[in-house]
């Protein structure tokens, strides 16, 4: 573990995982919105939601990827890990008041080059809504000693 309380690269392995869960409320999507400016009729709007496919308002597909963040940042490998890239295919909506469950596990561990990869899953109930690959640089305990920190 480095002094944040994270894993480092040499701490981690193939199926370690992590997750999290949040019920997604109307005023997470009225603050992502104002953060985000996206202010999509589909997330801002009922009215205009129930007239699309999907018979009323969503919440923004980024809201909904964010958990992932929160898992990798906070969970695994945790705080110093920096992000690198994340691929995301969306398959189903998220209304306002679903529970979502972000679930990130190690596939690989690239230890001589400082990078962690792993599969990123978002669902509610059984149903998966995102899912992708994320690759991160965790932090490393080998090069902290050699810097002598």
């Amino acid at each position: 573990m480095n002094p944040q309380n994270g894993y480092d690269v040499e701490d981690l392995s193939v199926g370690m995982s992590a997750e999290i869960a949040k019920t997604i409320t109307d005023a997470d999507l009225v603050l992502f919105a104002g953060v985000s400016t996206d202010v999509n009729a589909v997330h801002m709007d009922e009215e205009f939601g129930r007239t699309t496919m999907f018979g009323g308002r969503i919440a923004h597909g980024m809201l909904t990827a964010s958990l992932i963040s929160s898992v990798l940042g906070n969970r695994l490998p945790g705080p110093g890990c920096i992000y690198m890239s994340q691929s995301l295919r969306f398959r189903a909506p998220v209304r306002p008041g679903d529970t979502v469950r972000a679930k990130v596990t190690i596939k690989e561990v690239i230890a001589d080059k400082g990078r962690v990869v792993l599969d990123t899953v978002c669902s509610v109930g059984d149903k998966v809504v995102i899912d992708g690959e994320a690759t991160l640089m965790p932090t490393s305990r080998r090069k902290r000693e050699a810097a002598g920190k």
